[in-house]
């Protein structure tokens, strides 16, 4: 790591480029805890996490901090619009349209390379009836459903399935793109060597077979037609996959 580092400085320098330690942060991925000499690069900031190009990069892999630093700011964003959602004068139709514009693309921004997990899931799900509850300005010790709610202001498709559709919407951009384009060359792929024991981590790819009940081959073979996987995004933001509501 330090010989890189070195290398890269050297090479920035015949360029006239300069590498501004106060700013570079180092995140060491390494599973096997193998990695040896890590104190020779105390002069940068080491970091299990970092913000590039406006999301979270965790060196576990995981988007699960990055789902709810995202939660925490369109929450941020919704309690910025609270004088909106006390005036009477406001139709909830034109709420409902404030939220969707306002506060949840602020969650969704990266939403498509997200690896999303059941918990993951009910956190977002959670997240969303927080947004209408406050909008509808229940209080908290009101015993209502959530399927109440969702009824009540004619809400067919949940933010959860928007996150997933998103998800497989980027997989069938990357399936058609060239055979030789790095991305699609990420998902058919095989890497070598086994992967470690115990539970493995979920991947990107195993939201999509999941979704469609597929392997990765048929799913590969699907996203091909742009109209076909486009018909199969639909029915996944329209909630017709399968998920348990949350009452």
């Amino acid at each position: 790591m330090v010989d890189l580092l070195n290398r890269l400085d050297t090479v920035s320098r015949e360029m006239g480029l300069y590498i501004n330690q106060a700013k570079t942060k180092i995140m060491i991925v390494d599973r096997s805890r193998e990695l040896q000499d890590v104190h020779l690069l105390s002069q940068y900031d080491i970091v299990e996490d970092f913000v590039y190009l406006g999301s979270s990069i965790s060196n576990k892999g995981g988007t699960e901090g990055e789902i709810r630093r995202r939660i925490g700011m369109a929450k941020s964003a919704m309690t910025q619009l609270e004088k909106v959602w006390k005036d009477r004068n406001v139709l909830n139709k034109t709420k409902i349209y404030i939220v969707r514009t306002l506060v949840f693309p602020i969650f969704l921004y990266g939403a498509e390379s997200w690896t999303i997990k059941m918990a993951d899931r009910r956190r977002i799900d959670a997240f969303e009836m927080w947004c209408w509850r406050r909008l509808l300005r229940i209080p908290w010790t009101a015993h209502r459903t959530n399927i109440s709610i969702l009824k009540e202001l004619k809400i067919t498709q949940r933010l959860s399935s928007i996150c997933l559709k998103k998800v497989l919407t980027y997989f069938g951009h990357i399936v058609r793109k060239p055979s030789d384009n790095l991305e699609k060359l990420m998902i058919t792929g095989k890497m070598e060597g086994k992967r470690l024991r115990g539970r493995s981590p979920i991947r990107w790819s195993d939201l999509v077979t999941k979704a469609l009940n597929t392997t990765i081959t048929d799913a590969l073979n699907h996203a091909k037609d742009r109209d076909r996987w486009k018909q199969l995004c639909g029915g996944i933001s329209d909630g017709r996959e399968h998920h348990d509501a949350q009452h």
